[in-house]
């Protein structure tokens, strides 16, 4: 008998990238609604998801894979239409921390990709889990392949230090690159300091 779940590679990418293209054919509408282009979205997008540490002009340009120019443009475009504030990046007084504003906020619904969104939210807890982690898997090893920085969160990141971990104990966690305290959003949120770490000492956290 058949297997009914199409597990080819080259289908499962090609499904994938399917996927993607039909995000994307929403864009019309929301573009004619926003006037943003598919390269706003997605800094929208990544930005939304990002640490503290993660929402610069130059780690959204290594996310997205362009160049800090281009990446810086898009940026631009965004602040002047008041979905983005600028300040100076914490400890680094040339950088800018990029911040959504409540406008940007709001475009949440509109946003091609909601979609997606809605029918990942509708996969079971369990099923959701085994194809994020399978996917984490796989965009590791194109990154290192194609020598870009991967990017991840902290729950399986080799910088994830874990404070009074003890049955009963109230644990807290840190970053062992940045030396800062992390809360239950950071862990769950992307960042550019992201390094793969053991997969049995990142269950063990």
């Amino acid at each position: 008998m058949l297997d009914a779940t199409p597990n080819s590679p080259d289908l499962l990418v090609e499904m994938l990238l399917h996927l993607g293209r039909l995000a994307h054919g929403e864009s019309k509408e929301a573009a004619a609604a926003t006037t943003l282009s598919t390269a706003q979205w997605t800094a929208l997008r990544y930005l939304g998801n990002a640490n503290r540490y993660s929402r610069t002009p130059s780690a959204f340009a290594k996310f997205h894979g362009t160049t800090r120019g281009t990446a810086s443009q898009t940026i631009r475009g965004l602040v002047k239409q008041g979905y983005l504030t600028q300040s100076r990046a914490p400890g680094d007084g040339r950088g800018r921390q990029l911040e959504l504003t409540e406008k940007a906020k709001a475009l949440r619904l509109r946003d091609p990709f909601e979609a997606v969104v809605r029918a990942a939210g509708d996969l079971p807890p369990a099923i959701r889990l085994q194809f994020s982690t399978s996917l984490a898997q796989v965009l590791h090893r194109v990154a290192r392949e194609k020598g870009a920085r991967p990017f991840g969160t902290c729950t399986s990141c080799t910088h994830l230090e874990c404070h009074d971990c003890e049955p009963g104990a109230e644990i807290s966690y840190a970053c062992g690159m940045t030396q800062n305290f992390l809360d239950r959003e950071d862990l769950e949120q992307l960042c550019v300091n992201f390094q793969q770490a053991d997969p049995a000492a990142a269950a063990a956290l």
